[in-house]
């Protein structure tokens, strides 16, 4: 199993949690989050004085998929995420050792 974080612009989430649904993801975690890579932030003007936004407002989706769904995730999250501009995202693809529902006990893939 593998665990699937993907960092997006907030206002593509919707687009890119319809689309895993489509395709079979059951579940996901979202987390709204704030960093900077290539585009190292930028500065606003408010009320005359300026401000330097370091951090970017972005969205993390995680999910944990069977091995043979990694590059299917990966490729829907990347088609529906994408605008082509700096500040798209990135996405981490993590080894997954088990998974344990709470509620019943069950372990592995059938966790998921």
């Amino acid at each position: 199993m593998k665990k699937i974080e993907a960092i997006i612009k907030p206002f593509k989430l919707d687009e890119v949690k319809d689309a895993l649904v489509e395709i079979g993801i059951g579940g996901m975690t979202v987390t709204e989050v704030k960093g900077f890579g290539q585009q190292k932030g930028h500065t606003e003007i408010y009320r005359g004085t300026e401000y330097v936004i370091d951090f970017l407002p972005k969205v993390k989706i995680e999910v944990v998929v069977k091995d043979e769904d990694v590059e299917k995730v990966v490729e829907t999250i990347v088609k529906t995420a994408q605008t082509g501009r700096v500040g798209d995202g990135k996405i981490f693809i993590l080894p997954v050792e088990e998974v344990v529902r709470i509620r019943t006990g069950e372990r592995g893939e059938h966790a998921v």
